[in-house]
């Protein structure tokens, strides 16, 4: 009988809510041992970032191709990223034949005025219909707005009194598109939300907490992280998987 195992190269895990960067998570060996057969295969994950151009995309790719992955920047214009394989196109006009043979898509699209908000909804639910059905999994750029703030999840960030009317608008698209994916079972998706202070300057430290649906804090009282360790835990997410079609949050140590 044939058994398939996988084997992490040169990383171990640990089940943890504190996460620090593998640099190596993203090759892997999978092997079967038997009394009279044996084989290995290395595999090397492809992963495209849709929007790469942005900044958050551009630290995703930047991640991704430090610990070797095969990355994909799908972009609008001029590449801007290290990536160097290229997809010139806009997200709305991707198909299904587009993103075929890619283990994760990352999907870091972001729209900031006010007219063009509810593009949050539809680019999503655009990325969900052409990868319906399929094995590659679909990690998700969200908000902070979102997280809950009670054990009972009646309450979100963006409900509170101090909570900066300026980005309500925004949070309250990020939260409906959530919404709307809670409800795609046909896809293998992740969302995940950054600290309530996401710090586009912020240092890569490499470290991180993991969190869930409510809004965590870390030793200082802070909920905080950086653009870069965000990153971090995108590819981290990425290559272990660990997370199908859940939300989770993330905040620096």
């Amino acid at each position: 009988m044939l058994t398939l195992q996988k084997k992490y190269t040169g990383v171990s895990f640990r089940q943890s809510s504190r996460r620090t960067a593998a640099p190596r998570l993203d090759v892997y060996e999978k092997y079967s041992e038997s009394t009279e057969l044996s084989f290995k295969e290395e595999f090397i994950m492809k992963i495209a970032v849709i929007c790469a151009n942005g900044r958050a995309g551009r630290l995703i790719v930047k991640e991704a191709v430090s610990r070797g992955l095969d990355v994909t920047a799908v972009v609008r214009e001029e590449n801007q990223t290290v990536a160097q394989q290229v997809l010139k196109k806009d997200l709305f006009d991707l198909t299904a034949a587009d993103l075929n043979g890619f283990d994760v898509v990352i999907d870091a699209f972001g729209a900031w005025t006010e007219d063009t908000l509810y593009q949050h909804s539809t680019s999503l639910k655009h990325l969900c219909d052409i990868l319906s059905g399929s094995d590659a999994r679909l990690l998700v750029v969200g908000g902070a707005g979102s997280l809950y703030v009670n054990p009972e999840h009646t309450a979100c960030v963006s409900d509170g009194p101090d909570f900066p009317p300026q980005f309500l608008p925004l949070a309250k698209a990020q939260g409906k598109a959530l919404s709307e994916l809670r409800q795609r079972n046909d896809v293998k998706w992740t969302f995940i939300s950054p600290a309530a202070d996401f710090r586009a300057d912020g240092e890569r430290t490499g470290s991180y907490i993991l969190g869930g649906e409510e809004l965590t804090l870390n030793s200082k009282g802070e909920s905080v992280i950086s653009y870069s360790d965000y990153a971090v835990a995108m590819i981290d997410e990425a290559v272990s998987g660990n997370h199908i079609r859940k939300r989770i949050s993330v905040v620096a140590e």
